[in-house]
């Protein structure tokens, strides 16, 4: 389940559609689209791999293809990874184009199948690049399919935020480009109705594209009074959860956090620190909130022109400046006479005279040159060693290997405090949409023999775990202390080198926690570690549930191909005084 074919990428991120989760429906209901039809699907997990959730009741069901089938001779089946309210969604190959495309199907007597091709035909009309392509739609053979563009190198906002917020920069540039795009799209009369984190791209060299538009909609039978103030609070909604890594409504969607319950919209400089202040405002005058709006004297936005307008009245935000390393410190030296060392002015000399070299060198003196060179090497390494040393001596370590760290007493000297290796009582795979991969290799991670590990398919395409839906929050496992004990560092050996992992804690109240946010406690940062990662907190963490989370894969074997794993897991505590 876990392995795909190539590329192995929900459809949505190549055919302009973003996965249907249910959590997403329900919040675009309660918020961005007010005026929009809610879903009413309950299965997120099933929808997200296309493995064929329950259709709604009533319903026409769609015809049974499977993977091979050709449309109109061209277009090959390979997946099917959605399959929700009578219409399904397949990753395919263009055999005529050699390229891989999206392919959204439904019945021809669908009630909504009308709708969809004239909403597919309008998008194509548009043919602004800024906008995911509808490349064809067609009715035939009592099915109606609409095929668009398949972008490899693109990565959702819901993906993006998943690692933070952005950049002040890239919050910019997206609300932008967003906005200018869908200014052009309604002045020739399209709407989107559902503009969603999984709605926006971002392609390799930074530009900003939007996936769906108007076939979203009309897939799912939305529609709305005020389409143009509909999708101004969707770009709103946008610049907020790239701003503050937050939805800004009460319900949980995309993988983010809503606002608290009972709150209200709050501004984002209320709900993050450090929040540019300029585009704060921007996001709630696009989310009408009047009130918010009032206290800054700053009308409301209602439609994306008038978005673009407030954009262009901001004072212009600049990318940060590219960061350049200094040039190394080095020694200059110069061969002399059989000697070598700085040059040095002679008595009365105001500045030095360099020798300037032969016009030609013979091999002889090549050779002695290199050899010089070596000599100085050599003597600047010793040096440096030796100096370590001496200074490792005279301070002496802070911390070692050998089962003890160093805490002050009383005196403000460090003593060491003696640690030990917490038992695992227990232990899972973090498997957030109810589905492992592979489970039974899960001991191999805790039976202390570094030559076996747990280790992951090989995924295709993505590093994050092949950018399957049921993936988005990554993999690892959940260890099992049995016990609230005081755990004070980690000693992690990797399968292979590469990996993006983070070291996550539930509190200490915590019971059979499932999900990342029941991991609210982070130990170490989201990195890349190499093959060992090891860690000591500052302080000790109170906690029976250890959540090792990774979210990107190393390369195995080639680009295209990604696995990843755990070989040996070890939780350090402080042994009892």
């Amino acid at each position: 389940m876990a392995e795909r074919s190539t590329a192995a990428v929900d459809v949505a991120d190549n055919s302009g559609d973003e996965p249907l989760t249910a959590k997403a429906d329900q919040s675009t209901a309660d918020g961005v689209a007010q005026n929009r039809e809610r879903d009413t699907k309950s299965s997120d997990s099933a929808e997200a791999q296309g493995s064929g959730g329950d259709e709604s009741p009533g319903r026409t069901s769609p015809p049974e293809l499977h993977s091979g089938h050709k449309l109109a001779r061209r277009y090959r089946l390979e997946e099917c990874v959605t399959r929700l309210d009578g219409f399904s969604s397949w990753r395919a190959v263009d055999e005529k184009l050699r390229r891989a495309v999206g392919v959204h199907l439904l019945p021809a007597d669908h009630p909504r199948a009308r709708s969809v091709l004239a909403a597919a035909r309008s998008a194509a009309l548009l043919g602004d690049p800024r906008f995911v392509q509808v490349l064809d739609a067609v009715e035939e053979n009592d099915l109606v399919y609409v095929v668009q563009e398949w972008l490899p190198d693109s990565t959702e906002l819901t993906t993006l935020l998943a690692a933070g917020p952005l950049e002040v920069h890239d919050a910019y540039q997206m609300v932008s480009q967003v906005s200018q795009a869908m200014a052009a799209a309604h002045r020739e009369g399209l709407a989107h109705l559902r503009l969603t984190p999984g709605a926006v791209l971002r392609s390799s060299s930074g530009q900003w594209r939007i996936r769906g538009l108007a076939v979203n909609a009309a897939l799912r039978g939305i529609s709305s009074d005020t389409p143009q103030r509909t999708d101004t609070e969707g770009i709103g909604a946008l610049l907020y959860a790239a701003l503050t890594q937050r939805w800004p409504y009460e319900s949980d969607a995309y993988g983010l956090s809503g606002l608290p319950k009972g709150v209200g919209l709050i501004a984002p400089d209320q709900v993050r620190a450090g929040v540019h202040r300029g585009l704060a405002e921007l996001s709630m005058r696009a989310l009408i909130n009047d009130g918010a709006t009032a206290s800054r004297q700053e009308p409301p936005c209602t439609t994306p022109e008038e978005l673009v307008k407030a954009i262009g009245e901001m004072p212009r935000i600049r990318p940060p400046e590219p960061a350049f390393a200094g040039p190394p410190d080095y020694q200059r030296t110069t061969y002399q006479q059989g000697s070598y060392g700085r040059q040095t002015p002679g008595p009365g000399a105001t500045q030095p005279v360099p020798t300037p070299p032969p016009p030609l060198q013979s091999r002889t003196g090549k050779a002695l040159k290199w050899a010089v060179s070596a000599l100085l090497i050599a003597a600047l390494g010793l040096g440096s060693w030796q100096l370590a040393d001496a200074l490792m001596e005279r301070g002496g370590k802070s911390s070692d290997d050998t089962g003890t760290n160093q805490t002050p007493d009383d005196d403000g000297k460090k003593k060491p405090v003696a640690t030990k290796s917490l038992q695992i009582h227990d232990a899972r795979e973090f498997a957030p949409s109810g589905e492992g991969i592979q489970e039974d290799e899960v001991p191999l991670a805790l039976d202390g023999k570094p030559d076996t590990a747990w280790i992951t398919p090989q995924y295709r395409g993505y590093a994050n775990f092949g950018n399957l839906p049921n993936r988005r929050d990554g993999s690892g496992l959940i260890l099992d202390l049995g016990s609230v004990q005081s755990l004070s560092g980690v000693d992690i050996s990797m399968y292979r080198s590469g990996q993006t992992v983070e070291v996550l804690a539930a509190d200490n109240d915590a019971s059979s926690p499932a999900s990342l946010s029941d991991f609210s406690h982070r130990l170490t940062k989201l990195a890349k570690v190499g093959s060992v990662l090891k860690a000591t907190f500052k302080e000790e963490v109170r906690t029976r549930y250890v959540l090792i989370h990774i979210t990107e894969l190393p390369t195995d074997g080639s680009a295209e191909q990604f696995r990843g794993g755990i070989s040996e897991v070890k939780l350090i505590g402080l042994r009892d005084s």
